[in-house]
Parts: C-alpha cells; sequence; structure tokens
C-alpha cells in the first residue's frame, strides 16, 4: 500500500509526541522519528520553516501537516487515510 513518506520531529519524553507517535503506529503508518531534544540548531531551523516552536511537528509527503492537534482532528474526520495515502 502506498503512503506518502512520514516524518515526525519530537521529544522522547513528551507527552504530546508519544501520542501522536501512538496515533501513527496504530494506524500502522510507517515514519521517521527525528529527537530534537538537546539539538538546538536543528530546532531553530524547524522554528524559522515552520514558525513553530512546539512538538510534535509532522510531516507528510515534505510538507507540514501540523502537530498533535491537527493529527487528531484529521483521524477524527476520517482524512487522515486520505492524506496519508496521497489522495487530497
Amino acid at each position: 500500500m502506498y503512503q506518502e513518506e512520514i516524518v515526525i520531529y519530537a521529544k522522547a519524553r513528551c507527552r504530546r509526541c508519544r501520542r501522536a507517535r501512538r496515533i501513527l503506529k496504530r494506524k500502522g503508518y510507517a515514519f521517521e522519528a527525528v529527537d530534537v531534544a538537546g539539538d538546538e540548531k536543528l530546532r531553530a531551523r524547524l522554528a524559522e520553516t515552520t514558525g513553530k516552536r512546539k512538538v510534535p511537528l509532522i510531516f507528510l509527503g515534505g510538507r507540514l501537516v501540523g502537530g498533535l492537534e491537527d493529527i487528531e482532528a484529521l483521524e477524527r474526520s476520517g482524512d487522515l487515510d486520505r492524506v496519508v495515502r496521497g489522495r487530497v
């Protein structure tokens, strides 16, 4: 099954980040998790690029989808599968 590349920038000890990873795992999606804890340069670059400072930051197919609330909203609406499969 085709799916867009998913990258989640998160911290290992972040409750919100764990919830976002759990949603992706439960749906069976393959994703890359990048730990930003302790990497101030990466966090600064992400903040500059996205305008957001909080993690998690979730990218699908190279574009920012958002954070935990955005993934939860997509899941509730039933659109997460379509977005991940590139049908949006």
